[in-house]
């Protein structure tokens, strides 16, 4: 077979999953090419994509493997949001076991207290939530899904992250620049930083020391919060970090560069970016696997880049529908939600990879 043919086919594969997305089918099971070959890999090498809808107004999800079990938030419209839910999701039917409607605020308009980013302390049965809208975070029970508590003052609150090994909750509060910790046994504020015209997003936790990293939006660069400092300290990242993930040691991060469409590869102790990886235009999410790939949600293009961080080269790029909004991994799978409306009832879509080999 020539080349010619070759790319013909691999481009006709790519097409017929997008198109197959768009429709809406459930659910959709596709493979990939090798990016950095332009050959189809083997079906047990490469990853594969099952798609399903799911609801309206996905914005991210995590993975509980106490529960074996996938959280998901939804909020739809602009205040008075009146539709926001915490969804308990089948990892395997992709499939909705339960769904948590949020306290209501307003009577008068029905506003709730609408759910965006969420993390889970599996030692402590909690799924927390931030809730953007309203500058706060809340935490809710895995096994009941009862509203435990709402905890106050963090400004345009956008993630929130768990280190079990120290009992905190982390959260991000981009509308004034802080850092918020939490205890997760009395959900008390236990420290809080702020950093001056900074927009701190994604989070990320080394589990070990507790340090906590977040993606400043507008400095281009990680504010690096220890347990054991008074002050933070600020690390070099790509332009437009707005989503942030470790390596299994602790000592690489890998910030999703939104306005770069690159994922950039920070060495934390020499406090340097090392790597600069195109993925795709709007890269919105990053997170790491067991095997120390990258994966990045790009939104722009609609697809998952996978990255080996450490040859710096893309290994796969699977097409996921529109606009990918949020990744999380567990073991060798990946769940991306997205902000797609491609549903039969205009519902966006999750998306399951099995990550190749």
């Amino acid at each position: 077979m020539s080349s010619a043919t070759r790319q013909f086919h691999r481009v006709r594969r790519i097409t017929v999953v997008a198109l197959a997305l768009a429709a809406g089918s459930v659910p959709v099971v596709a493979g990939t090419a090798s990016a950095d070959t332009g050959r189809a890999q083997h079906a047990s090498d490469a990853s594969a994509v099952v798609s399903a809808p799911l609801a309206k107004g996905l914005y991210q999800s995590v993975y509980s493997e106490r529960n074996h079990v996938l959280w998901a938030t939804t909020a739809v419209g602009r205040p008075p949001v009146t539709s926001s839910a915490l969804l308990k999701v089948d990892p395997k039917t992709l499939k909705v076991k339960e769904s948590y409607t949020p306290p209501v605020t307003d009577a008068a308009t029905g506003a709730v207290e609408a759910v965006y980013g969420v993390a889970v302390d599996d030692e402590h049965n909690t799924v927390w939530t931030t809730n953007t809208r309203n500058g706060s975070v809340a935490v809710y029970s895995q096994r009941t899904g009862k509203h435990l508590a709402t905890l106050p003052n963090v400004a345009h609150a956008r993630e929130v992250v768990v280190d079990e090994r120290h009992d905190l909750a982390w959260a991000s509060g981009f509308g004034d620049g802080t850092l918020v910790a939490f205890d997760t046994r009395t959900f008390k504020e236990k420290k809080r930083v702020t950093v001056q015209g900074a927009a701190p997003t994604g989070l990320a936790v080394n589990k070990r020391s507790g340090t906590v990293y977040a993606a400043d939006l507008k400095g281009n660069r990680l504010i690096e919060v220890s347990p054991y400092a008074k002050d933070p300290s600020f690390i070099p990242a790509g332009n437009g970090p707005i989503s942030v993930a470790l390596s299994a040691d602790g000592r690489t991060a890998y910030t999703a560069d939104q306005a770069a469409g690159a994922v950039s590869v920070v060495d934390l102790r020499k406090k340097t970016v090392t790597k600069s990886i195109p993925t795709g235009a709007g890269a919105l999410s990053v997170a790491t696997d067991r095997r120390g790939r990258v994966l990045v949600a790009n939104r722009t293009p609609g697809n998952v880049t996978i990255v080996d961080p450490g040859k710096g080269t893309v290994v796969e790029t699977l097409p996921t529908g529109a606009n990918p909004n949020h990744i999380t991994v567990a073991g060798g799978t990946a769940y991306v939600v997205d902000k797609s409306g491609v549903g039969p009832a205009g519902q966006d879509q999750v998306h399951r990879i099995r990550i190749g080999r």
